[in-house]
């Protein structure tokens, strides 16, 4: 497996050349931006899932920016129109939102930021917050604010909501062992009751956690990922199961085991009808590239196949995104490096199944840097019309960030 070094914060500066070069766009590619961030007041760097309500509106985070530098939550219009409906101040409430946020059925959002709040922490441990809906205004409250001891420290994953209006989500330091926990806030007449359901240890159960969204399986039971740690050291996928005592079952579903296989999976699961779920690997893969893979469920226990190595160069490599379905069966995802030789600002692609069964990636669109979109560590959201949205962190008209649409 190749050397971890970081995931690019800084990345390429050379954007000048590539604002020459956005004419040389793919012909076939759909991609454009919809909104460009200034880097001021609207927000910068937008590291952030996005969610769409039934009326078509955007929403996300941006993790710099707003009025105090802290971040902000936003929403755009299918018109257009930015608006931040929160400014993060890095104070008591929060700072740096990473991964954007969740939507309930009544509009309120709930997020994660991971410095602010208090506790122990050097510039505190990080907030859950809530933005609850009234009217055209958002009231926003802080629902937990971690203390980085046995709750944990420094959340950046989003949360996810059940059915019966629980968050869960997972925060990567913190914790009885120093390596992260696996958490809940239940709704309660007063407010929010926070539990841990899971302590990493930081050996075969994982520690951290990953930056994507815990799923539910039909009996309710959490999946989830960690990146690294494992059985093998290179991730693992597992299970937590609620017992009649309060407490949760750790399982095991699958432990990465590094080239041919996949390595380091930062990205969420997304699962099909059948059950089967979906994820990428930032390492390895047949090529060291990253992979794309599956795993069933078969009489004897989970089962992994990896269904595309990337190859790097003009292919597009180290994705870190939570695929997205197209309801045909087909799935969407972005790389977070390779593409467009002037820039390899990474790309989106698309895994199918050809005529004989067999699963074959394509590249869809290669960002192409400023004044195009560019580097893009997120997954996309469908409108449910054929569409899909998503961000990237730089790129855009002044470098900080954008949002684009792509018509397959």
């Amino acid at each position: 497996m190749k050397k971890i070094s970081h995931l690019r914060s800084g990345f390429l500066s050379a954007f000048a050349t590539a604002a020459l070069l956005v004419s040389a766009a793919h012909a076939a590619s759909t991609t454009k931006v919809i909104y460009s961030f200034a880097g001021g007041n609207d927000g910068e760097y937008t590291d952030t899932d996005l969610v769409m309500d039934q009326s078509g509106n955007i929403y996300g985070t941006s993790v710099q920016g707003g009025i105090f530098g802290g971040g902000t939550v936003f929403q755009l219009t299918p018109a257009g129109v930015h608006t931040v409906l929160y400014n993060f101040t890095g104070g008591s409430d929060g700072g740096e939102p990473y991964k954007g946020v969740t939507l309930d059925a009544k509009g309120n959002l709930y997020g994660t930021a991971v410095t602010g709040g208090g506790g122990s922490c050097e510039g505190g441990c990080g907030t859950l917050f809530q933005l609850k809906k009234s009217g055209s205004t958002y009231d926003f409250s802080v629902i937990h604010a971690f203390t980085g001891g046995k709750d944990g420290s420094g959340p950046g994953a989003p949360l996810s909501i059940d059915k019966f209006g629980n968050l869960y989500g997972m925060a990567p330091t913190g914790g009885q062992f120093g390596v992260g926990t696996v958490y809940v806030l239940r709704p309660t007449a007063n407010g929010w009751s926070f539990h841990v359901i899971h302590t990493f240890t930081g050996g075969a159960d994982g520690l951290g956690g990953s930056a994507g969204r815990v799923i539910f399986n039909p009996a309710g039971h959490v999946i989830a990922i960690s990146t690294v740690g494992g059985k093998n050291g290179f991730g693992v996928v597992f299970e937590l199961s609620p017992t009649t005592s309060g407490e949760w079952v750790y399982t095991s579903l699958y432990d990465f085991k590094d080239s041919p296989d996949g390595a380091l999976p930062y990205g969420g699961l997304t699962a099909d009808a059948h059950g089967n779920l979906f994820g990428t690997t930032y390492y390895a893969g047949k090529n060291d590239f990253g992979a794309v893979y599956e795993l069933s469920r078969g009489s004897s226990g989970w089962k992994e196949r990896v269904l595309y190595s990337f190859k790097g160069g003009s292919d597009g490599d180290s994705p870190i995104s939570t695929l997205v379905s197209d309801g045909a069966g087909n799935f969407y995802g972005t790389t977070s490096d390779g593409g467009a030789a002037t820039c390899e600002c990474g790309t989106i692609f698309k895994i199918s199944r050809n005529a004989s069964g067999a699963w074959i990636e394509s590249v869809v669109y290669r960002f192409l840097g400023t004044p195009d979109a560019g580097f893009s560590y997120n997954g996309l959201v469908s409108d449910g019309k054929g569409n899909f949205y998503g961000s990237t962190v730089h790129g855009g008209a002044s470098n900080d960030g954008t949002i684009y649409k792509l018509t397959p």
